[in-house]
């Protein structure tokens, strides 16, 4: 029961009405702190890497360490490469064991869009028990070094979200409301609540087939996620939010400690910090206790 992917876990999240993180690690630390934090509350929990660090720290590494922690675990637990443009390296995470994968041709024209996210989801339904998410729209920031102006950002059209699934055979969809990839210049952004809610009830309408999905959740008020999560959004990718508690707490601790030179200490100021952003994160999301 511990592996999982990711729609296993999400499809259980929109019948029982709370939301899934899905949160993007850049180091085994970071991993490790994410499901003690997701054990703890007994929370289902989807592990991110997008493709700078699977490929820094080896996507075979990093499902290799995925696969002795969930297996030791008592919840599920799912690993996406996430905003991946590359089909062949969706290709290659499947073969070597990631659980999700998350082809994202946002940037292309539609049917151009279409036709890489089949391929991934073909190769992967073959390959086996693996998810696929896709976005329609963009979502404007930076994630993985890949800059979108907000000028540039296009939300998504409702009406093609159902095309779109039909024609992929997705398993996910992630579509632009109107969040963002990094800080919101904001204090309470302009999300488009009620368009999510469209595509949920065209999508999932008699019973939940296709999860949604939030990216750009680092500095959502609380408000607005409980509202994203009555409009059908499952999956709230979790990324900024990490590497600020990561880089923060270390350099606390070092701060405090200046004279002290202990890696391991160090490593547990950043798992320790990474472990309370992750369980804010699943408490704030309604996932605690959903895996118990």
């Amino acid at each position: 029961m511990t592996i999982a992917n990711a729609k296993q876990i999400l499809l259980e999240a929109a019948e029982g009405k709370y939301a899934v993180g899905a949160f993007n690690i850049t180091n085994f630390v970071q991993m490790e702190a994410v499901v003690e934090a997701a054990v703890d509350r007994k929370a289902p929990l989807i592990i991110q890497t997008s493709v700078t660090p699977s490929k820094f720290l080896g996507r075979d590494v990093v499902v290799a360490v995925y696969r002795a922690l969930a297996e030791s675990a008592r919840i599920p637990i799912a690993l996406n490469l996430d905003h991946c443009r590359d089909v062949e390296y969706c290709k290659a995470c499947a073969d070597v064991g990631y659980t999700s994968l998350m082809m994202d041709a946002s940037r292309e024209l539609f049917d151009k869009n279409i036709e890489q996210t089949k391929t991934v989801c073909d190769y992967a339904h073959d390959v086996g028990n693996i998810s696929v998410e896709g976005e329609l729209g963009t979502v404007s920031g930076v994630e993985d070094q890949v800059a979108v102006a907000e000028d540039e950002a296009q939300l998504c059209d409702a009406d093609q979200a159902i095309e779109f699934v039909e024609r992929t055979g997705v398993d996910l969809l992630a579509p632009a409301i109107g969040t963002a990839h990094g800080i919101y210049k904001a204090r309470d952004p302009k999300v488009d609540v009620e368009r999510l809610k469209r595509i949920n009830q065209m999508l999932n309408g008699k019973e939940a087939e296709v999860p949604l999905v939030i990216h750009g959740g680092t500095g959502l008020p609380a408000a607005t996620v409980e509202r994203l999560i009555a409009a059908g959004g499952t999956k709230f990718n979790v990324s900024t939010d990490l590497k600020h508690a990561l880089i923060d707490g270390v350099y606390e601790y070092i701060r405090e400690h200046r004279n002290e030179y202990d890696p391991g200490k160090v490593d547990i100021a950043a798992k320790e910090a990474t472990r309370r952003k992750a369980a804010y994160w699943i408490d704030m999301l309604g996932s605690t206790g959903k895996a118990a």
